[in-house]
């Protein structure tokens, strides 16, 4: 957009200028240090004032960045500053939206409604590149106010349309509001409030809040020293920081290259081609993710990834005219080709599942602080990546791509050896899952206990203070007893040992 370029840029002539690099990356740097910050600070606002309130608060502060940045002539660090403050938006948000879906969609359907938030963004990239190629032509400041001021459309769609909906239960119940909580998680099963599942999902909910409540407070630290914290803090940050390390971005930043070959030289029509297969691709995860489960559909497309990416980078770097593409159209058809399978690949898989993860795998207590923490290393990996990629890609050319293939690999084995399987469990089953040690590669045989067991289950482990827990239960004739739980006790269909009924 040469209006932007010529009012912003700070090399060449007046009417012919362009960014340096200092400049091009603090205009993007700053974008990513503000969703950094935005998703660590998101967290606990999120967790004092509620999810909803928080989306409401973070859309607001999204959408007075875009106001910063349309409302600027000539003055570039006023585009900067627009950034940052949108990008705290954008980073809080990328917390709070599939949290505030895993904590309130039924688990039979949990991940494909959670993978709908990677489809809206790649929606929303789709959109975007549209709005570019229609705007491109314009020499007014209309061709880079339009699709800047776009932004400020969703934002008050989302702010909106989160006040008709209802606060997430598991925030509701642990701040008292039982019967509010009960109400939402009927409304979201569509069934009566004594339905069975509600019953027993509340159940569920309230022998966490149980456990934990007797283990005394839960500081911020304890997303490392709490219960198997350490072990679910650090995977979610090592598979946020795996997704970005795929190399999706790499190869949105080499489309043009590549599609040069094939003739296609309007950079806008190659971004449009790539934003239809991502966007389109992304409604088969919604299929996947509930009927392969997470494990198989992560570990698949990393070993997709790593091939698509091992003949993208050996084509690229032995048999494509780097400086004359045209002069190699074989070469070029064969990268587009796998450039093509990958980013379906990367769309039915690892785009929208690590979402879905990271929604899944903290409990309550924990949840805000430890996504926040996983979504931070998904930030300062994209800023990395988009920051140090113009430098490396001119000095090892296309084989930048064994890199990702390398990390496409080690992301499924990560997968396979710590990633637990969450398909078809509710939230309160998959943290007793982890709590208890379950061998990822037999996870998806694992029978949760029962809600006896569960209590006691987390009692024995979430902290030494909840030992003593008192538990109060109605056996099959309606009569209520009490019963403390003490000393060991052996889960799934062998005996439990409990003492002090009552």
């Amino acid at each position: 957009m040469k209006d932007f370029l010529n009012r912003f840029g700070d090399k060449g002539t007046p009417d012919n200028r362009s960014f340096s690099n200092v400049r091009s990356g603090t205009i993007v740097g700053l974008l990513s240090i503000g969703t950094l910050l935005g998703a660590i600070v998101g967290a606990p606002i999120a967790d004092k004032f509620g999810r909803r309130p928080s989306i409401v608060w973070w859309n607001i502060v999204f959408i007075v960045g875009v106001i910063v940045q349309i409302t600027t002539n000539t003055h570039w660090y006023q585009i900067v500053i627009g950034r940052w403050v949108a990008g705290l938006g954008v980073g809080a948000l990328s917390v709070l939206t599939p949290m505030y879906q895993s904590e309130t969609a039924p688990r039979q359907i949990r991940g494909s409604l959670v993978s709908c938030y990677q489809l809206f963004i790649t929606a929303g990239i789709f959109i975007a590149y549209c709005i570019n190629y229609g705007t491109e032509t314009r020499q007014n400041p209309s061709s880079w106010r339009i699709p800047m001021g776009v932004g400020f459309v969703f934002p008050v769609i989302m702010a909106v349309g989160i006040c008709f909906l209802s606060e997430t239960p598991r925030w509701e119940y642990r701040h008292g509001k039982i019967e509010s909580a009960r109400r939402t998680i009927a409304k979201s099963y569509g069934v009566p409030e004594s339905h069975w599942e509600v019953q027993r999902e509340i159940r569920e909910i309230k022998a966490k809040l149980d456990a934990e409540n007797a283990g005394g407070s839960h500081p911020w630290y304890e997303v490392f020293t709490g219960p198997r914290m350490a072990y679910r803090t650090l995977l979610g940050m090592t598979l946020q920081m795996l997704q970005q390390l795929t190399g999706a971005n790499f190869l949105f930043y080499y489309g043009t290259t590549i599609f040069q070959a094939t003739g296609i030289r309007n950079s806008y029509i190659t971004q449009i081609i790539l934003g239809v297969i991502n966007f389109a691709t992304t409604f088969l995860a919604l299929w996947v993710v509930e009927n392969l489960g997470r494990r198989k559909s992560l570990i698949a497309g990393g070993l997709w990834m790593f091939v698509c990416f091992m003949v993208f980078a050996s084509v690229g770097h032995f048999a494509l005219d780097r400086n004359t593409p045209t002069n190699t159209p074989k070469a070029g058809a064969a990268m587009i080709v796998f450039a093509c399978l990958f980013i379906f690949a990367y769309a039915a898989t690892w785009g929208p599942i690590i979402w879905c993860i990271i929604g899944e795998i903290y409990p309550s207590r924990y949840r805000a602080k430890a996504m926040g923490l996983a979504t931070s290393s998904n930030w300062i990996w994209n800023f990395l990546l988009s920051f140090f990629t113009p430098f490396i890609t001119p000095k090892i050319d296309f084989r930048y791509g064994y890199v990702f293939a390398a990390c496409c690999f080690a992301g499924a084995v990560v997968t396979y050896f710590f990633v637990c399987e969450s398909q078809g469990r509710t939230l309160e089953e998959i943290d007793t899952m982890y709590i208890l040690h379950v061998k990822p590669w037999e996870s998806s045989k694992w029978t949760p206990p029962d809600n006896e067991e569960l209590v006691t289950a987390d009692a024995l482990n979430l902290t030494s203070g909840a030992r003593g827990i008192r538990k109060d239960r109605t056996d099959g004739q309606g009569e209520d007893r009490t019963e403390s739980v003490s000393g060991p006790a052996v889960l799934g269909n062998q005996p439990t040992t409990m003492t002090g009924a009552a």
